[in-house]
Order: C-alpha cells, then structure tokens, then sequence
C-alpha cells in the first residue's frame, strides 16, 4: 500500500472492502479491493486469487481494467481503475422515478452486450450480473466489474459434460445472461 494514499472506503462485503486510493506517483485514482486471506481456506485463497488470473487477462473498453495486485499483511490487494459515474444501481436510484431516454438504455445495453461477449468468447462466466456490478465512467461508458465469482471454463471442464448437455447448458447460460441483464436495465426504465 506503500504507492498509494487511501482517500475513502467506497464499499463492503463479504469479500472485505473496496478503498478509493490516490497513486502517489501521478495522482490518479483506482479503487483497491481488500480481501482478508489469513483466515481462508487454501480452496477460498485459490478463488481470490483467481479472481486476479480473471481481471489480469481481460482488456476492454466496457471492462473495468485491472493494474495490479498484491499481498500483504494477509490482505490480498486488487487495484482497479475508479469509475467515478458510480455502479448503475445507484444512478438508477437517483433518478427518483425520472425515466431513462430509450437511447441512453441502448446504448447502455449494447455496451454491456459487447463486455459479455469479450469474457464469453473466453470461456469467462460472470455469474453476478447486476446492476451493483455496472459502473459508469465519468464520460458516460458503462463497465462491467466484479468479478469475484466468475468461473473460468477449460477443455477439462467442457470435456466433461456430454455434447448435447454442453449445448443445452450454453444455450441455457447465454439465455440466463440476457435475461438478467434485461430485468437489470428494465429497472432503469
């Protein structure tokens, strides 16, 4: 935590907390998520570490972008790009009854669209789409985030299960990722 200044605590949960912090170095700020390691099983270590593997590999413009990540002080460390719009949950909330324009939840939904497909077309399930793992830039680009229990399919997974229960179930999971996230931007509207 040495490059960083802590700013505020932006978020808590199961995982631990989420920190706004300022880079010492240039000023810019990323959120830090902060998972407590000491008391994990070596199988829950190994999930939040995957979690690291996940955002490592990923670079899009609709995902919110890892930098770096550390231990220290049984703390596992995930720095993160900040998205000062907030998550969609919020933004919605703020609305106070005010109605989204179609265009706006358009171009919103299509942008998440293309994020699903990126992490899809690398065998990444998210498995926790939404709102609350939205976020918005302060240029009106949506994100998608948190991907802590995201699931990353290999050969030996897909190997596993027959040819047409693969199907079936991919079939099933692309219908389920749309449909959560048509019930998330129909609460939008």
């Amino acid at each position: 935590m040495d490059k960083y200044d802590q700013v505020k605590k932006i978020g808590e949960g199961s995982f631990g907390k989420a920190v706004l912090v300022k880079a010492k170095k240039d000023g810019h700020q990323y959120v830090i998520k902060e998972v407590s390691i000491s008391g994990m099983s070596d199988k829950e270590r190994h999930e939040s570490r995957k979690e690291v593997a996940v955002l490592a590999n990923m670079s899009h413009p609709n995902i919110v972008q890892y930098k770096e990540s550390f231990e220290e002080g049984g703390c596992l460390y995930i720095v993160m790009d900040y998205c000062e719009g907030g998550d969609l949950f919020k933004k919605i909330n703020s609305q106070r009854g005010m109605l989204f324009t179609e265009e706006q939840i358009l171009d919103w939904f299509v942008q998440i669209c293309l994020a699903l497909k990126h992490i899809h077309d690398r065998k990444i399930l998210h498995r926790d789409i939404k709102s609350q793992n939205i976020f918005l830039t302060k240029d009106g680009t949506v994100q998608l985030g948190d991907f802590g229990i995201a699931r990353v399919l290999n050969r030996y997974t897909v190997r596993t299960v027959k040819e047409n229960e693969n199907l079936i179930w991919k079939s099933f999971h692309t219908f389920q990722s749309v449909f959560v996230f048509s019930v998330t931007f129909f609460s939008a509207r």
